[in-house]
């Protein structure tokens, strides 16, 4: 909580229009040590201490969660957008929180980035994009440039036809070759 408090404040002094919650490792990887319920309400009661504090100290951004199924635990609790969603019903939060919607993530979840967009959209959580791609075949997150074309134009189809983006917009949350020691990748991929 500290470090989220310690981040937001930062965010709102620097004048961000969002901030990015992700739960990488709000979740579990065996069920025979995990209280799911307890998990839960702990997360909600988490998640209403940033709203409670965005609003103290007058930050005027979106809190956005971006939902991922699973990576680096086994299974996550912001699975998907429809997850997410009902998470944010549960605590009263709809209202307060949208979602990060990150292609990849997506692709891991068993659905389309089109589909998660529509859902969010459907749902009033639209929020931001992480635009990247996944490799289909190899199961985890690998974070690489989108260069889909009819993927990102379907993605963009469904965000104007909810009204576009009222916050946030495009990251480009890709990488080089993560596996790669080559001292140009290794600079290259964090300027």
């Amino acid at each position: 909580a500290a470090q989220v408090k310690c981040a937001l404040d930062v965010t709102h002094e620097l004048g961000g229009a969002n901030y990015v919650l992700w739960g990488g490792r709000e979740g579990y990887e065996t069920l025979l040590n995990t209280d799911m319920k307890r998990e839960l309400d702990q997360a909600g009661r988490f998640l209403s201490m940033v709203v409670e504090y965005k609003k103290k100290i007058g930050f005027p951004g979106t809190i956005l969660i971006e939902p991922k199924p699973q990576e680096p635990t086994k299974h996550q609790y912001d699975y998907d957008v429809a997850t997410v969603f009902g998470f944010l019903q549960r605590f009263g939060l709809e209202g307060e929180v949208r979602v990060n919607i990150e292609t990849g993530h997506s692709v891991l979840a068993g659905h389309s980035f089109e589909h998660e967009i529509a859902t969010a959209v459907a749902l009033g959580v639209f929020g931001s994009v992480d635009a990247n791609r996944n490799d289909y075949q190899s199961g985890w997150d690998t974070d690489q440039f989108p260069n889909n074309v009819p993927e990102m134009a379907l993605a963009i189809y469904h965000i104007l036809r909810g009204g576009g983006f009222s916050t946030g917009g495009f990251n480009f949350d890709a990488k080089l070759r993560r596996q790669s020691l080559d001292p140009v990748d290794l600079i290259a991929a964090h300027v």
